[in-house]
């Protein structure tokens, strides 16, 4: 009980990403750049693809709940970072901990969970286009996204509970810059194998789910666009493909080093620097890789400057 006590009113200190930099305050200029960046790019796919009638398809859809999971997501995390930076204070309450740990679970679960399912988008337009309006109707397209955050929820809601509750009476110095669950394991003075374990076969099951639909749906895509007569036909699908790869193997590589290697290969600084790269730098390449190698993008972002540009003169 008094363990307990203990953890629920002492706040936690969060050491940062800029404590061992030479150059401090240029990281934090390149931060904000990258925060605003990230921001304005994802509310212009959200609004080019709510605005331009080309754009209301089931892919873009999804494109737009991922630019809104990338929102949330980078928002949870860098403005409380970029602010204990700017005055000087590394303090978090336990409760502000606890709600930065579930939103970070339960938006990075939902992007995993959106990430996989847009596969089988991209598996049903290549493989079956003629089925494609019937398979990827607006009801499958919603019970996606449903299914994603669903996901995503039952992973926020079940491991946030757990891992606050362990008694946290040694070091209140989280080697952290946010409330990352193997950063908050090693303040624990209990025992933790057990939940660790525990965890590291919950995030199999996560990755591997998705995982598995991703691999089954390129498997068939790479066989039917290998069956492709026409070379056109091969480079439209290849690049339809490539953007959603890339971004799969960026987001899922990270994570699969944070919480699938054993912690004996990797130490803290460069967990900080893997979890900066899957938490702040993603949100910002994810629109720049589907914008900029996607014509319909570019053409609707074209049209939307002429219009601006034609009503202010």
């Amino acid at each position: 009980m008094e363990w307990s006590n203990y953890s629920m009113y002492a706040d936690f200190v969060l050491l940062g990403l800029f404590s061992n930099t030479r150059f401090p305050w240029l990281l934090f200029a390149f931060i904000v750049l990258v925060f605003v960046i990230s921001v304005a790019s994802n509310t212009m796919m959200i609004i080019l693809i709510h605005l331009d009638s080309r754009l209301h398809t089931p892919m873009y859809f999804l494109l737009s709940q991922l630019s809104i999971m990338d929102i949330l997501y980078i928002s949870t995390i860098v403005p409380k970072m970029l602010v204990d930076q700017m005055v000087d204070q590394r303090a978090i309450s336990f409760a502000g901990c606890t709600a930065q740990h579930f939103l970070y679970l339960t938006l990075a679960g939902a992007e995993f969970f959106l990430l996989g399912l847009m596969s089988y988008d991209r598996y049903v337009a290549i493989c079956h286009p003629l089925r494609y309006p019937v398979l990827m109707n607006r009801k499958v397209c919603l019970l996606i996204v449903v299914a994603a955050w669903l996901g995503g929820s039952i992973d926020g809601f079940l491991l946030t509970p757990v891992t606050m509750q362990f008694p946290f009476c040694a070091s209140r110095e989280i080697n952290h810059f946010f409330c990352e669950v193997p950063a908050l394991l090693k303040l624990s003075c209990m025992d933790t194998s057990a939940y660790e374990t525990a965890m590291y076969v919950c995030c199999i099951m996560m990755l591997l789910i998705p995982f598995s639909v991703i691999s089954a749906s390129y498997t068939r895509i790479l066989i039917t666009v290998y069956r492709m007569k026409e070379a056109e036909g091969r480079q439209k699908a290849v690049a339809t493909c490539s953007s959603h790869m890339v971004v799969v193997s960026l987001f899922y590589g990270a994570a699969m080093y944070t919480y699938v290697l054993p912690h004996s290969y990797h130490t803290p600084e460069q967990d900080k620097a893997v979890s900066a790269f899957y938490t702040i730098l993603t949100p910002l390449l994810n629109p720049l890789i589907y914008s900029l190698r996607n014509k319909d993008v570019t053409g609707a972002l074209q049209k939307a400057l002429g219009r601006c540009l034609s009503s202010g003169r």
